[in-house]
This record gives C-alpha cells, sequence and structure tokens, in this order.
C-alpha cells in the first residue's frame, strides 16, 4: 500500500515504523529537513522537506498515486487542509487526520465529504482518556481492550503470589470457575512470549492475556491475582486536553482532584468541571501531595505535557503511598525505564493511536486493531466472509485453520452471542473473530487468511 504520513513528530514517526515494517510504501513529509534525515537513516523509506499541506509538496511525495494519506502533524488546521487537498486535487481514497481541538470535534457535520472531506478522524486525547477510563474501571489491569462493540475484552495481567491459578494447569481454569468461560490468548514470562497450552503452567509474575465477554471479566481476573480494592479517590497531575477530559468523564463516579500549575488554565477548569475539586500548584510538590491525603488516594494520574514531570511526579506520589500510579511518556526509552514498581503504568498516546490508525491499513475485513507491547504484538477484530469454498476460515473448525506460529484465536462473536474459542468451534460466514498475535510479522499471513475470492488459496 502506498501512505503519504504528513508529520515526522513523535505519532508520525511511531506510524511510519510500524508500517514501514510491514513493506508498505511510506513517504513522510515535514518542514524539519534533520528529523527527517534522522528518520530516513532509521526506516527505509522517502521523505520530503516541505509545508505538508502545500500541493506541490503532496505532488512531490507521490500523492497523485497514493492510497492513503494520514495528517498527523500538530496542526488540527493543516491535517484538514491537506486532506482537502488530497480529495480535491488527487482523489485520494483514504484520508485520515488527526484532529486534537474539542472545539472541531463537536461539530462532526465539518467533516462531510461536502464540507472537509476526513475519511477517519484520529484524536488521541480522547483514545487515552478511553484507556485510562478502562484502568480505573478494572484496578490491577495492564490493558483493557474492547472488540466487538465492548461486547468482548482482552485483559492483561501480571500475576501475582498467591493467586488461585498460580502454579496450575490452564485447562484447570473451567474448574475454578464453573460456568463462566474465558481463553488465555498468550502469556509473556520474562519479557517472552509463550503460546499457551491446555498443560502450560502460570507463574507468578506472568503477563498474562485472557479474552472473555466483558461481564466476566472481574471474575477472571480473580483467579490469576488478588482483587484491588474499588477505585475511590483519584488525582490528576496536569489539566490539558487529556486531565480535563478524564475529569469530566469520570468525576460523577470517583472523588477527583485535578492539580494545576497554570492560574489561568485552572481557573477554566473550575468554570468547565462540575464535581471536580482544582488546585493550583506543582504535582511534584510533597507537601501539597501530603495536605492533599496522598497515602489514601487509589489513582494518581501524571498527565502533564511534560514527560519528565510526570515520571517524578508518578514516582514521589508512589512513594508517599497512592495505591496506583500512572504516567503519560512519549519516549518509548523512558517507558522502558520506569514501567516496573515504581510505576505501574506507563501510557504510551502513540500506541493508542496506532492502533487505531493500523484499523484502517489491514488488508481484509478487519474492523479493530490493538497494538501491545510497545508495537511487538497486536490483537485484531476481523470479520469472516465467504463460504467454505472460497474462505480459508469459513467453514472450518478453528484446529483445522493454519494460523501462524505465535497466533491464538481468543473468541468469536455471532451476533449478540460471544463464543470462547476451542479447536472444534466451527467459523461462519460474518462472525468476528479476535485474534492474538504475539509476533506482528505474521499479520500479512493473517490478513490472507480473512480475503476471500481472487486471494483464496
Amino acid at each position: 500500500m502506498k501512505i503519504i504520513i504528513l508529520g515526522a513528530g513523535q505519532v508520525g514517526a511511531s506510524v511510519a515504523g510500524n508500517l514501514a515494517s510491514e513493506a508498505n510504501d511510506i513517504t513522510v513529509i515535514d518542514d524539519n529537513a534533520a528529523v527527517l534525515h534522522d528518520l530516513q537513516d532509521r526506516l527505509d523509506i522517502r521523505t520530503v522537506t516541505g509545508h505538508a499541506s502545500h500541493p506541490d509538496i503532496l505532488m512531490q511525495a507521490g500523492a497523485d498515486d497514493a492510497d492513503m494519506i494520514i495528517a498527523v502533524t500538530r496542526s488540527d488546521e493543516t491535517n484538514m487542509v491537506a486532506c482537502q487537498v488530497a480529495y480535491s486535487l488527487f482523489r485520494t481514497p483514504t484520508k485520515i487526520a488527526r484532529v486534537r481541538s474539542i472545539e472541531y470535534l463537536r461539530h462532526p457535520k465539518l467533516f462531510s465529504q461536502e464540507a472537509l472531506p476526513v475519511d477517519v478522524i484520529i484524536s488521541p486525547e480522547q483514545l487515552v482518556t478511553d484507556y485510562i477510563e478502562r484502568l480505573i474501571e478494572y484496578p490491577g489491569a495492564l490493558q483493557v481492550l474492547d472488540f466487538a462493540g465492548g461486547r468482548v475484552q482482552l485483559v492483561a495481567v501480571r500475576a501475582f503470589y498467591g493467586g488461585p491459578l498460580v502454579g496450575h494447569e490452564l485447562q484447570d481454569i473451567k474448574k475454578h470457575m464453573p460456568g463462566i468461560e474465558a481463553r488465555v490468548a498468550a502469556i509473556f514470562r520474562r519479557g517472552k512470549p509463550i503460546t499457551p497450552e491446555g498443560d502450560t503452567i502460570i507463574e507468578a509474575d506472568d503477563e498474562v492475556f485472557f479474552v472473555a465477554a466483558s461481564k466476566h471479566i472481574r471474575a477472571v481476573m480473580s483467579e490469576l491475582r488478588k482483587l484491588d480494592k474499588p477505585v475511590k479517590r483519584i488525582i490528576i497531575a496536569g489539566g490539558g486536553n487529556i486531565g480535563m477530559r478524564l475529569a469530566a468523564a469520570i468525576e460523577e463516579q470517583y472523588k477527583v482532584t485535578i492539580i494545576e500549575h497554570n492560574t489561568k488554565r485552572a481557573k477554566l477548569l473550575s468554570e468547565k468541571l462540575n464535581r471536580t475539586i482544582v488546585l493550583l500548584g506543582d504535582a511534584a510538590d510533597e507537601d501539597l501531595l501530603l495536605d492533599e491525603n496522598i497515602e489514601n488516594t487509589d489513582v494518581f494520574c501524571a498527565l502533564t505535557n511534560d514527560e519528565e514531570a510526570n515520571i517524578l511526579s508518578a514516582m514521589l506520589a508512589k512513594r508517599l503511598g497512592a495505591r496506583k500510579v500512572m504516567s503519560l511518556i512519549n519516549r518509548e526509552s523512558y517507558v522502558n525505564l520506569v514501567q516496573s514498581d515504581t510505576i505501574d503504568v506507563a501510557i504510551s498516546p502513540q500506541q493508542a493511536t496506532i492502533g487505531s490508525l493500523l484499523t484502517h491499513v489491514r488488508r481484509g475485513d478487519v474492523v479493530m486493531v490493538h497494538s501491545l507491547r510497545k508495537g511487538a504484538a497486536e490483537a485484531i477484530e476481523a470479520v469472516a466472509h465467504g463460504s467454505r469454498d472460497n474462505s480459508t476460515v469459513v467453514g472450518r473448525m478453528i484446529g483445522e485453520i493454519k494460523l501462524p506460529t505465535g497466533t491464538t484465536i481468543g473468541a468469536v462473536v455471532r451476533g449478540e452471542e460471544v463464543i470462547i474459542a476451542h479447536h472444534d468451534t466451527v467459523i461462519e460466514t460474518d462472525d468476528h473473530v479476535i485474534l492474538f498475535l504475539s509476533d506482528k510479522k505474521s499479520i500479512a499471513r493473517v490478513e490472507r487468511l480473512f480475503q476471500v475470492g481472487v486471494t483464496f488459496f
């Protein structure tokens, strides 16, 4: 696929890295030649220096026969205009734009083909907000990902000493939870993937990904670790776009406090939010955190625009007694350093955004993609089409399907019914199939499985 990426910032560079590794023809446009030079040194891609929405720059990048434009510059306006230019002059089939401002997002009519022809709007702030909300809803989870409109969830937890299933084989799950269906999709032990089999024994500290109907998630989590107490008190450091959105989304369910250092922004927050307490101050001020009873805080979310400040305030909150701390971190190298016993969850806006973008890049009928483990693994929701005559999956038992190594089918959603996958489960046309790929290099083979007709082999 020929893809032009506008913007070589953190999101653009991450997207380019993910897509270039999958044999796509990638060109990146940015007005910073030094950044492009660095990107070209690392990746096998073309680059063009210039303003991303200018017609001649887009033409130079090959927009006349591009399949897709992904506009992720720091400017909403540049992204929207670039999609307009790509549509009007080049008839680019798929146009994706990052739009951050809620002032634009609250008017969906703006993005019709007759107005601003943007096919897909990506809002990293909203994606991150939704992601944090799910982590708060399921205390103890490392990741919570929705599929099939929320009917199925993939959850990652760290197995703790004393968990009922720790030290037992996976096939014992049924004995422990009669009437509840779940499937362990993958296990990562000391950073390396283990393909789960019935006789695989779960060890303490394993990172376990399991699939279940949403209503059964808490029951399965309780088998792998002692369930954390429900969340009541939350402190948010930083009242920017993400901090304000998160507070607005959760302030009716929890006791929420925002700490914001900018006087003007703090005043705006106090006007916009209904039940959230807004404090003017520094989230890394030990005395302020102690005054706010940090030791009785269930979740501390560091969401400022300064990732170093996020790391320091989260580490301080943890040392002072906060039960769980999360930190918004852009640099992958920082994530590797701090996500351990100190910071419970490192949140990467790039990874949240990439998953949403990949949904529109994947071949076959792929309706949802989640990027996992810093992009090394993926979970996808693919729709099966065709019949046994022209499809490699429809009409076949899961045990018959030749899945790539490290790929497991966790669940099948048929209408409103959630079917946890077993070797004798038969896939029917229009089924939504939830797959876990511990190695994303297998994605091309999985995509081919879900293509029909002339691509059948």
